[in-house]
């Protein structure tokens, strides 16, 4: 009987394979404020404008910050995202900014659902707020800590 029970604990355990997927397959590219304005005095918002469809507002009136993240998508071989910088008389400036990128599919396990890194390959955007982007890591992954790009703003915005 001892033996049985041995037996049972023993598959049991081996049964209980502990596989850690992620919870969300969508990984995120960090911007941290960089140069003489570190902390952001106009209201932005960021919208992901897309072709197929409607258009995703994916940073919602984000204020006296100094690093947000926006996701990256895993479909397209680039981003193209509307910076929306709002200033205290409600005056809206927009800069466009361009992510081109190169998706790297990642396997975790085969019960884990299927996900990709990305490699940030360049960067376009306008400058009627944005001064520069400088791509600072290139490597979007599960890194919640590390910033991907450096946001330069021209000064007294």
């Amino acid at each position: 009987m001892r033996r049985i029970a041995f037996i049972f604990i023993v598959l049991l355990l081996v049964a209980c394979d502990a596989v850690d997927c992620p919870l969300s397959a969508v990984k995120g590219c960090k911007y941290e404020l960089a140069g003489a304005d570190t902390v952001l005095t106009d209201t932005l918002s960021v919208v992901a404008k897309r072709i197929e469809k409607q258009d995703t507002i994916l940073l919602n009136r984000f204020i006296q910050g100094k690093t947000f993240v926006i996701p990256v998508s895993y479909k397209q071989p680039s981003d193209l995202l509307l910076f929306l910088f709002t200033d205290t008389f409600n005056v809206t400036r927009t800069d466009t900014v361009r992510l081109y990128k190169t998706d790297i599919s990642h396997f975790e396990s085969v019960d884990c659902s299927p996900t990709f890194f990305h490699q940030l390959d360049k960067i376009e955007y306008t400058h009627h707020v944005i001064d520069s982007i400088v791509i600072s890591k290139s490597i979007v992954n599960y890194d919640t800590i590390s910033s991907h790009m450096q946001l330069y703003i021209k000064p007294g915005h």
